[in-house]
């Protein structure tokens, strides 16, 4: 008998066994195949706008994504340095046959948890509880069970006209979970993603593109590891365009195309179109970006990146060769699309189990959602949540002012998603919070309330507070004056000149000046280059931080204010009729969430807001 049960190895099903066995429960993990675990079928990268504070986030709550994307990354860049730190974001490049095996060895190694390589086939569960899952030859038993089959379940491979029902990379497909899934109630819809051909390294011109290379200074996503590597022997990444010709041939082959030939029932990412719907829907523009990857230090391959596409394979050849610097490329793997079964995510509660079914967990990409981080920050949480549900403690749930992964799992369990599901900043209207640098301060404390930051770490981390609140008194005490050496020093800094006396604090409010010339003007300040840093970003933006965080907390009254489960909406009056059934459907925890749902309107809100404090009184 065990605690907790994750069915599926993949990004999900890797966070929320380790965080089960890590947090003392009994854990068994099937996965269908080993040597698939975290693998990387699409795009062999960690992080980028959004996803990269993700990683931080899973890091800062003690979940492994993080650790395993800086031991084997061949090349780490913070996106979007020169704007504002709310958009700074990391993306690793990582090595496509070391990441998987190391978060194998991980999982291979963990107290509590034991893995089984088996082919889940059905759900085990009686009035309405789950209580374990049967592979063809077993069945086992446990209190919760997580589902995460990723793109497995109910799978097709597509290219051109051709179908094979099978997953990534040729895998089996998961055929038996998806009846049953309906006929336990839950909603079903068909989902499409794709990835991009590959080709041999040594058939690239690179001289006819452009070199991105990795930052020259050490990055990283965890926040307490000691990871190293050499800047100087980073994989570079490359830079190329689609022509002309490019577009004429898709155009000419449109009918060919899985997707446009009508072969594919799925809908497919808004966000990371193939190349012929990029083409189709984007006709103004004459040239599109793009990216040559690396996929492994031990590999040939290179991955298009913004080339995915389900044009035949003859096509797709033509296609490769009509892009300057891969005229004579050579095709190592070919494009593909795949479809794939999800369930309505609106049936889940904020915590990721299940209202149809009892101590039934879903995360990931069968919620919905695409990309390797989200998945890992859903399977994380529904981890901790299932085992938090059998200690009887209160949920860990995240709000939207508090992280990334509290916006992505609001939006799933309250909004739904009609295409997969991609996380943006331009989703966090709290973006200025929920920041790059300061994911440990915002989340690292509920990380170590739920069992899953140690002791040492977590002493680490109250030292770095400790040195963020010293340095910012330090440099409130370090007062100048407008005298010729402070004068001259400033200038050198592109800085005007004092006319008053100030503190250094308050001169750090200047656009040019950085915290860490304070050092210039005492030999008192020992503290690492990141508390400077961190300091620097919370006095510079400490207007509108201040901001942010009062529009967050005007909202934590409605987040505040819980709907007991027992509400009959058909007995509020003037309450609208889509209101009344939206609400009935998705079942909002408190009013904040009901606020979020389509189709209920401020008014609702208010009135619903009335009912519940009259209710409170009586």
């Amino acid at each position: 008998m065990y605690d907790i049960i994750v069915v599926g190895g993949g990004h999900a099903g890797s966070e929320a066994a380790l965080s089960s066995a890590r947090m003392n429960k009994r854990t068994l993990l099937i996965t269908g195949n080993l040597d698939y675990i975290a693998s990387m079928p699409c795009n062999p990268s960690i992080g980028g706008p959004a996803k990269g504070i993700v990683v931080r986030e899973i890091d800062a709550l003690g979940g492994e994504m993080a650790k395993n994307a800086d031991a084997t990354l061949i090349q780490m860049r913070l996106l979007n340095y020169s704007k504002g730190p709310a958009v700074r974001a990391l993306r690793a490049q990582s090595d496509k046959l070391e990441y998987p095996k190391r978060m194998k060895e991980t999982l291979l190694s963990q107290e509590n948890l034991t893995v089984v390589e088996a082919y889940v086939e059905k759900i085990l569960a009686k009035n309405g509880k789950v209580y374990g899952v049967a592979t063809k030859d077993q069945e086992y038993f446990g209190t919760s069970v997580i589902l995460t089959t990723g793109t497995f379940l109910n799978s097709r491979v597509l290219v051109g006209d051709q179908i094979k029902a099978e997953g990534p990379e040729g895998e089996t497909p998961s055929t038996g979970l998806s009846p049953q899934l309906k006929d336990m109630g839950f909603e079903l819809s068909r989902l499409k993603t794709g990835t991009p051909p590959r080709i041999h390294q040594d058939t690239v011109d690179f001289t006819k593109t452009d070199e991105h290379k990795g930052d020259n200074v050490v990055r990283r996503f965890s926040h307490y590891s000691d990871f190293e590597y050499d800047v100087s022997a980073q994989k570079s990444c490359f830079l190329t365009y689609t022509t002309a010709n490019t577009h004429e041939i898709i155009h000419e082959n449109l009918h060919k195309s899985s997707m446009y030939s009508g072969v594919i029932e799925g809908v497919g990412p808004r966000y990371c179109p193939s190349i012929e719907d990029k083409i189709v829907r984007f006709k103004d523009k004459k040239r599109h970006q793009i990216f040559l990857e690396p996929e492994s230090v031990n590999l040939p391959d290179i991955y298009i990146q913004g080339f995915s596409t389900s044009l035949p394979r003859d096509v797709q050849l033509q296609i490769v060769q009509s892009i300057p610097g891969l005229e004579n490329a050579r095709i190592t793997k070919y494009a593909y699309a795949i479809e794939y079964d999800a369930i309505d995510s609106r049936q889940l509660w904020p915590t990721l189990e299940s209202k149809p079914i009892e101590n039934l967990y879903f995360a990931g990409q069968i919620n919905g959602t695409s990309g390797y981080e989200e998945a890992a920050g859903q399977g994380l949480l529904a981890g901790v949540n299932a085992v938090l549900k059998i200690e009887g403690r209160k949920p860990l749930i995240l709000r939207r002012d508090e992280a990334y992964i509290g916006v992505l799992i609001d939006d799933l369990v309250t909004k739904g998603t009609i295409d997969p599901y991609r996380l943006l900043t331009s989703r966090a209207e709290h973006r200025l919070l929920l920041r790059n640098d300061n994911a440990d301060l915002r989340l690292m404390k509920k990380g170590y309330d739920v069992g899953l930051i140690d002791e040492e770490r977590y002493r680490v981390f109250q030292e770095k507070k400790r040195d963020i609140e010293a340095l910012k008194d330090s440099l409130k005490s370090i007062v100048l004056y407008p005298k010729e050496t402070v004068n001259e020093r400033l200038l050198q800094w592109n800085s005007k000149p004092l006319r008053d006396k100030t503190t250094f604090y308050d001169l750090i409010r200047r656009p040019e000046i950085k915290a860490i010339y304070s050092k210039r003007f005492s030999d008192d300040l020992a503290f690492d280059e990141e508390i400077f840093e961190q300091v620097e970003i919370d006095i510079k933006y400490e207007g509108y931080i201040k901001k942010a965080k009062k529009q967050a907390e005007r909202l934590h009254r409605q987040e505040d204010t819980n709907i007991p489960s027992d509400i009959d909406y058909d007995r509020i009056d003037n309450l609208a009729h889509e209101a009344k059934e939206k609400l009935k459907k998705i079942r909002p925890l408190t009013l904040g969430q009901a606020s979020r749902i389509s189709g209920v309107n401020p008014t609702d809100v208010a009135i619903l807001g009335v009912y519940l404090r009259s209710r409170s009184k009586t």
